[in-house]
């Protein structure tokens, strides 16, 4: 453990199994754990650490193992520390518990998770769209979603050539690409 980090995540470290801990400096700290572990982890930060704030949960898409990561960062305005806790897990069934229960702010940041990667937070309050509300592709930030295939597959292509371009080129303008 760092000479620099409180006994307070020193002691809470310690009761986390399987915890791999990384100072990457003196007020950002990497946690990676077991997905079990995670809510016992968030609950022992807000109530022993003052880990109040949950600023963001973020996803990532691994397709070589098959999983997507999922990143909570928490800052404590008492230790001045943020804390990125991650885990990871499988893509199918893309499934995990909501942390709303925990952090109320969750139920934002798991509603664009499930619309983004199509994770699925079994316990959150909303799990409908809200930005992509006419979308009926498949979640457009997985690595596998090519959008290129998606405007090829989705809509029908035409020719533009509206009349004021045809004035423009019999006067012996053209369209610089």
């Amino acid at each position: 453990m760092s000479q620099q980090l409180p006994k307070i995540l020193e002691s809470i470290i310690q009761e986390i199994p399987n915890l791999i801990f990384k100072e990457q400096d003196r007020h950002r700290l990497r946690l990676e754990l077991q997905k079990e572990t995670l809510p016992a982890l968030l609950e022992l930060l807000k109530g022993r650490a003052g880990y109040l704030h949950l600023s963001a949960i973020s996803c990532v898409d691994w397709p070589e193992t098959d999983e997507f990561e999922l990143v909570y960062h928490l800052w404590s305005y008492e230790i001045k520390t943020l804390i990125s806790a991650h885990i990871h897990i499988p893509k199918k069934p893309g499934h995990y518990i909501s942390v709303y229960d925990i952090y109320t702010p969750a139920a934002f940041f798991e509603r664009d998770i499930h619309e983004m990667f199509g994770v699925y937070f079994e316990g959150a309050p909303d799990m409908e769209p809200f930005i992509l509300t006419e979308w009926y592709g498949p979640p457009p930030m997985l690595k596998s979603f090519s959008s290129l295939d998606y405007v090829k597959d989705t809509f029908k292509w035409q020719e533009y050539s509206p009349d004021w371009l045809k004035d423009i080129e019999a006067k012996g303008g053209k369209v610089v690409e």
